[in-house]
């Protein structure tokens, strides 16, 4: 975090020079107002989500606060650039890793949001739900825990045994293994198990009154906003259905039901201290800064909750405020990073 005294940093200038010598550091460029703190934050970001995400609301909430987004080139070592107090990303590929990795280890200075390993873990649907599994999460306010489900790596025509063996109750969500597609398929009957295609994991449907909780997690920050999903399935329609039906992105283009007209037992919000002591829980257990959670109430159930998929650095320009959450947290980050260096200092 630095000390900077104008509106905009000109990179291209004298001023780039010195701050490129004192990474890490407060620097003091001889301005009159010696008052604004500086956090630059580096972004590789995907041109998608640049445009979802960089909006010119939050640039410029930004910069009054005194943070500053700027584009990391991919073509260049990312140690030659900066000085960064922060590097945001999210991109795919194992060279990215490697190049991100080494550069923790160079810059411990820097704070990267997030580390690539833990990222992995929520990419992959195999690896994704068992911090939630295993934290076996129950308090005076509910109980939250995960789905039965079953990974299938291949051979379809095999689905249909590795069900009936895992115990599964039809009928079940099938999910791509690799969590950078969102589509999913609602399978109705045994027979229809071997149309699905490997790899993919099977989940049991829970039937939610058709609302979903979008839990987004910044840092100790957390928003809710309801999302309409899956309607239920009743026993009389399941003996009736047979077939794959194909979904797009439910949970993230479905339509807010915020304020529609829903039953009160379906559309109230999982209690906040309940929220807040799970956020706390897998932030430590996942090594993640940056993820929303997507949470469903069991129908005919006050307490019982289900968290179905977890995703990093999710749609945030969907989330309300999102802006001065985000700012802040930023804020926040650097500040607490150059108070504990301050605080090593002899």
């Amino acid at each position: 975090m630095r000390l900077m005294q104008e509106e905009m940093i000109d990179y291209s200038s004298e001023e780039e020079r010195e701050m490129e010598s004192s990474s890490g550091s407060i620097v003091e460029l001889g301005f009159q107002d010696k008052s604004m703190q500086v956090v630059v934050v580096g972004y590789a970001l995907t041109s998608k989500k640049i445009k979802s995400f960089l909006q010119p609301k939050l640039e410029g909430l930004a910069r009054n606060k005194g943070i500053f987004f700027v584009a990391i080139d991919q073509t260049r070592p990312l140690s030659d650039q900066g000085p960064f107090d922060i590097v945001l990303h999210k991109l795919s590929g194992k060279e990215w890793q490697r190049i991100l990795e080494d550069y923790r280890l160079t810059h411990p200075e820097v704070t990267v949001l997030d580390p690539p390993g833990a990222i992995q873990l929520v990419y992959n649907r195999q690896s994704m739900l068992q911090d939630v599994a295993d934290l076996d999460f129950s308090d005076a306010y509910g109980t939250v825990g995960v789905p039965k489900q079953l990974v299938i790596d291949k051979d379809p025509s095999s689905i249909s045994d590795a069900v009936k063996k895992a115990g599964l109750a039809l009928p079940l969500v099938a999910k791509p293994l690799v969590a950078k597609s969102h589509e999913l398929s609602l399978a109705y009957d045994e027979y229809s198990l071997r149309k699905l295609e490997p790899p993919l994991v099977l989940q049991e449907f829970v039937n939610h009154g058709g609302v979903l909780f979008k839990v987004y997690i910044v840092g100790d920050a957390i928003k809710v906003v309801r999302r309409f999903s899956l309607p239920d399935v009743s026993k009389r329609e399941l003996s009736r259905s047979v077939g794959v039906f194909r979904f797009p992105r439910v949970s993230s283009a479905a339509q807010s039901a915020d304020d529609a007209d829903l039953d009160p037992c379906i559309a109230e919000l999982p209690p906040r201290a309940l929220l807040e002591r799970l956020a706390r829980e897998l932030r430590r257990r996942l090594g993640l800064h940056l993820f929303n959670l997507d949470m469903i109430r069991e129908h005919g159930t006050k307490d019982r909750f289900y968290v179905i998929d977890i995703n990093y650095f999710p749609g945030y320009g969907k989330m309300p405020e999102y802006e001065h959450i985000f700012t802040d947290f930023l804020l926040n980050l650097a500040k607490s990073k150059y108070k504990k260096r301050s605080a090593s200092l002899p």
